[in-house]
């Protein structure tokens, strides 16, 4: 069976490590599929298939993005665009399926606004257009904020009739491989087959209190770094930002640049 790790943030949006130390991680966990699901972005997950190829890593990565929809989060994979956020939940799996991805219904029934209800999934799947349907649901996510109810997210899911995914819904990259999706096969093809046909499994275990604790501080740490060189940057007049966490991160517009050895160059430079 190949191992997915369905659900990882990066630097480019709320997590606080670099593409580079995700994929260090990947490999060294022994998965075969990644997929980077930054919020409401897709740059460091592009970045992140070119660095596989470029760096020779063991793990394949799939474009993705974690989705703020009115109805909870979605998990779109297997992108070619960025989907706009706060949407519908029904319009932005249906955004998913327009451009060929697989939607997937994140960390549900925890009684939050960005957690989708057992109502509004059961809505989507009895619309008479497949175009609403999610493909899979997170049967299990580790984040500790939603233990109560997700031990109910399985036997839901199994009733659903969807693919039974799970992700580590990692912010760092020591918690890659936290919650894997088990898979025939070992390539992104295989675990797109094995969702739509049902076949997948899951495994993997809760973060414990303390270590989701430390994990909000290194956030508002880097949060803070991110400011600053955000006004920096302006200030300076010199082309960066914040850093996403790929190489040509730190340039504004952020582009991917494999000849980036941290540094960029200032619009109204040579090169501009």
């Amino acid at each position: 069976m190949g191992r997915a790790d369905l659900h990882i943030h990066s630097l480019a949006s709320d997590g606080i490590s670099t593409v580079s130390e995700i994929l260090q991680a990947a490999d060294a966990a022994r998965l075969d599929v990644i997929a980077i699901t930054d919020h409401e972005r897709i740059d460091a997950a592009l970045a992140a298939q070119r660095m596989t190829d470029l760096d020779g890593h063991r793990v394949r990565v799939i474009v993705g993005e974690e989705i703020t929809t009115r109805g909870g989060h979605l998990l779109g994979l297997f992108l070619r665009e960025r989907i706009k956020p706060w949407q519908s939940l029904r319009r932005s799996v249906a955004r998913v399926h327009e451009q060929g991805g697989i939607a997937v219904v994140a960390h549900p029934l925890v009684p939050y606004p960005l957690c989708a209800s057992a109502s509004a999934i059961r809505r989507l799947l009895d619309h008479p257009d497949p175009i609403y349907h999610p493909d899979g649901i997170e049967a299990f996510n580790p984040t500790t904020a939603g233990m109560r109810w997700t031990r109910q997210v399985p036997d839901f899911v199994a009733q659903t009739g969807r693919a039974a995914l799970a992700g580590s819904d990692a912010h760092r990259a020591r918690d890659v491989g936290q919650a894997v999706t088990l898979f025939p096969g070992t390539t992104p093809e295989d675990l797109r087959r094995a969702i739509e046909e049902r076949a997948t499994q899951w495994e993997g275990t809760f973060y414990p209190w303390r270590s989701q604790l430390t994990m909000f501080r290194h956030q508002m740490t880097k949060n803070a770094r991110a400011l600053r060189d955000d006004v920096a940057g302006k200030l300076r007049r010199d082309g960066t930002g914040r850093d996403l966490g790929y190489p040509g991160g730190r340039c504004r517009p952020p582009r991917f640049d494999e000849r980036e050895a941290g540094r960029c160059m200032s619009p109204t430079g040579p090169d501009a």
